[in-house]
């Protein structure tokens, strides 16, 4: 496909996607109030999708880089959540210094607990050949440490993607394929994730163009509330897309200053605790196929100079609160 015709396409995708988001706010009022009031089907076929969802700790949180893992574990189980989304950064602490991977899952599971995701930063979808190879080297690594923990999904953000020059979303998608046939030798799925921060990947269209253009059966999406909206995402938007293909979704709030191109991750809240249309959201997603794992990720610093089992603790009741809005 040669340069021209490819960006004529890509201009023609944003527009359409511009478009239908159009058409969707002209009735958004109507499509959010159906999704509080449950799937066309019945309002019994919602409340059984509600109780599928399961509740998991990002480890983020609780400040998880300056807590031992298996303290993470600790907390997490203590609190009463069903699953834990670790960072690699934890677990290479931890056999760093001579910790045994086996061992570790033995806690997880004698905890009660799934590792339902994990978090990554293997630069896989940069321009550079030789350190996009490299990025997808360490994501195999990863892979295989989740892999060995229980674990069958790891994020898969823009790494190294985050300034300069805007991807060609065409050789994206052809990159995110090459991850997702990675994943599949490895047996651990890579959630393309939304980073409202970053130069690339920052909107939800974005993301959506490339798990359509990967051509992939497994591609997936991992959103998150804060970085729909620090990427200027309207939160409408997500009644054009099938949750089927969301297995996790970052949870939390985000409150009404500072403004948006201000905001940063610190600033994120407890859901139902800032401005977001937390409601809406859950309904949207669920009406639309979600049945997977709320994970709670923070870096509120307030939070972090509390006792982490109380965060811990009030972020679920907290989650549980904002999912029990839904009708």
């Amino acid at each position: 496909m040669n340069s021209n015709r490819r960006q004529l396409l890509q201009a023609t995708s944003a527009a359409l996607a511009v478009g239908a988001t159009c058409l969707w706010n002209a009735s958004a009022s109507a499509a959010l109030s159906n999704a509080n009031n449950g799937p066309s089907s019945s309002v019994d076929s919602l409340a059984e999708a509600k109780k599928k969802i399961r509740f998991c700790l990002n480890m983020s949180t609780i400040h998880g880089e300056v807590i031992d893992i298996q303290e993470q574990i600790r907390i997490a189980a203590k609190a009463g959540y069903q699953g834990v989304e670790l960072w690699l950064r934890d677990i290479d602490r931890y056999t760093n210094a001579g910790g045994d991977l086996a061992s570790l899952r033995k806690q997880i599971d004698d905890a009660g607990l799934k590792v339902e995701s994990a978090i990554a930063f293997g630069q896989w979808i940069v321009d550079d050949d030789a350190v996009r190879a490299k990025g997808l080297d360490q994501v195999a690594k990863d892979m295989d440490k989740i892999r060995q923990l229980g674990g069958k999904l790891i994020a898969a953000p823009p790494t190294g993607a985050t300034n300069g020059a805007k991807l060609d979303l065409d050789k994206a998608a052809e990159r995110y394929r090459a991850l997702l046939e990675l994943g599949e030798k490895h047996e651990c799925i890579p959630q393309l994730e939304v980073w409202g921060f970053s130069k690339n990947l920052s909107h939800l269209r974005e993301v959506l163009y490339i798990t359509s253009g990967s051509n992939h059966p497994k591609a997936c999406i991992l959103p998150d509330v804060y970085h729909l909206y620090k990427g200027g995402s309207n939160f409408t938007e997500l009644g054009l897309m099938s949750f089927s293909r969301v297995h996790v979704f970052h949870m939390n709030d985000y409150p009404a200053t500072p403004l948006r191109d201000k905001i940063a991750d610190a600033d994120r809240v407890y859901p139902t605790d800032g401005v977001a249309p937390i409601k809406e959201i859950l309904g949207t997603m669920i009406q639309n196929g979600f049945n997977g794992v709320l994970s709670l990720e923070l870096f509120n610093r307030t939070y972090w100079e509390q006792d982490p089992n109380l965060v811990a603790k009030t972020g679920l009741d907290k989650m549980k609160a904002a999912l029990a809005l839904v009708p």
